[in-house]
């Protein structure tokens, strides 16, 4: 099925996935992780509802027990999930795709995800098999509200803002459950009202475009910060004062300030492959140990467990974290950052300023090149720059990541599409310009 990625289940409701499907997701789920009772939310979407019914009776089917947490953001089913010792749980949601879209997010036992490799991959072979539905006995569905104790978890880390002047865009995603609750009303709120259709806008923060909103209000009310939410509140990116998107690799470096500032033990940070050299320089101050590795909560969530980091993050703006079972949340991500600017507020050091402090590079952002032959080009392109300087690290995982003297570039195959995904970084603008036009010239010959 076109639905099944490498780390969720995610297509345009109707057409790459249906409550047919759903349901028999729902009914071979137990074949692929051993339950008898799981966890299920679901964000706003307009399909989510009937999604839902088709998921759980399923697993009704199936004879799993159903608890229904109702309308969730997807960190909230990863908190319970493992505050409550759930065998499994699902989130629906399409995260930051466009309205029509919805999917599914699956966790095992201690919140571990499932990824394409390590069970989705199964559970599409039984879903497109023609093995027969024999209905069990019907399990129960049961409505569990775990928000308040969600709530209190996420408020032990809550401190006084009343210092801070905040912009908010909740693109009318899941992170508008806990707006009043976390932020209080001493706030410019943007898109704040949760709704299916996103009418503010796509719900996904890293484009321009969806930017512009939460920009435009940093800057008219002189805000110090402005936060920007995804759809189902598992990512956070940050606008600082001058109404400026901030890179979030470079807040992996800014967090080590609430993580790492008061601790003489050595820790360990992980971030993924397209991540900024100047990131691992920044920790290096702290005495951490920087792990680099894979992109997707797949494999970044089960790398810091399994290195026992204390906390890690992506390019992407996700934000991990050994306390929330190794999982990633946004609102937690925004809590910490409001900890953190908020004492540099009070030390009169602006957020461009903490920024600024922590990268001197020069940086493309990731490029997309349509390409079918993906493997043919990167190799293309890595013996190109291997010829030409020796490099001072290399890694081939996730495509491939040069680092030379004086730069370091990232190449690497999407997942889902025919893309090739570039990025690099150089001490100059000059450099860097050079590099990239070499690049762009060896990968001419294999674009679409």
């Amino acid at each position: 099925m076109k639905a099944f990625k490498a780390y969720d289940i995610r297509g345009e409701y109707g057409k790459d996935l249906n409550k047919e499907s759903v349901y028999r997701i729902g009914y071979f789920l137990p074949q692929i992780l051993p339950m008898k009772k799981i966890l299920v939310g679901r964000d706003v979407r307009l399909s989510s509802d009937e999604m839902f019914k088709a998921l759980a009776d399923g697993l009704s089917d199936a004879g799993i027990n159903v608890v229904d947490a109702g309308l969730t953001t997807t960190p909230m089913v990863y908190w319970g999930t493992g505050k409550y010792n759930f065998d499994a749980s699902v989130m629906i949601t399409a995260s930051h795709n466009p309205q029509n879209h919805n999917g599914l997010k699956i966790s095992a036992r201690n919140v571990l995800p499932v990824g394409y490799d390590n069970g989705l991959k199964k559970l599409e072979s039984l879903v497109e098999s023609g093995q027969k539905i024999t209905k069990k006995k019907k399990a129960t569905i049961l409505k569990m509200d775990i928000k308040p104790d969600y709530l209190n978890f996420l408020n032990r880390y809550k401190k006084d803002y009343s210092g801070l002047k905040l912009a908010i865009d909740f693109s009318n995603g899941m992170a508008s459950l806990f707006q009043k609750d976390l932020f209080g009303e001493d706030y410019f709120p943007v898109n704040e009202q949760a709704d299916g259709t996103f009418p503010g806008h796509e719900p996904n923060p890293l484009e321009p475009e969806n930017q512009e909103q939460i920009k435009k209000a940093v800057k008219e009310h002189q805000a110090d910060l402005g936060i920007i939410f995804d759809g189902d509140a598992d990512r956070v990116m940050f606008i600082d004062e001058k109404g400026r998107f901030i890179s979030p690799d470079l807040i992996i470096a800014l967090f080590a300030h609430f993580f790492l500032k008061d601790t003489r033990q050595k820790e360990r940070v992980v971030h993924d492959i397209r991540t900024s050299k100047a990131v691992g320089e920044y920790l290096a101050k702290f005495n951490a140990e920087v792990t680099i590795w894979r992109v997707g909560r797949a494999y970044g969530a089960t790398k810091l467990r399994e290195v026992n980091g204390i906390y890690g993050g992506e390019l992407a703006g996700h934000y991990y974290f050994r306390d929330f079972y190794y999982s990633d949340s946004g609102l937690l991500a925004a809590l910490i950052m409001l900890n953190i600017i908020s004492e540099f507020k009070k030390q009169g050091k602006t957020v461009s300023e903490l920024i600024n402090n922590i990268s001197s590079y020069a940086n493309t952002g990731e490029i997309n090149f349509r390409i079918s032959r993906k493997q043919e080009a990167m190799d293309t392109v890595v013996d190109h720059f291997k010829k030409q300087e020796k490099p001072a690290a290399y890694y081939d995982f996730d495509g491939y990541r040069l680092e030379f003297s004086n730069w370091w570039f990232n190449i690497r195959p999407s997942n889902t599409e025919p893309y090739l995904r570039f990025l690099a970084e150089a001490r100059s603008q000059t450099l860097l310009d050079e590099k990239t036009k070499q690049t762009f010239d060896l990968l001419k010959p294999f674009t679409e």
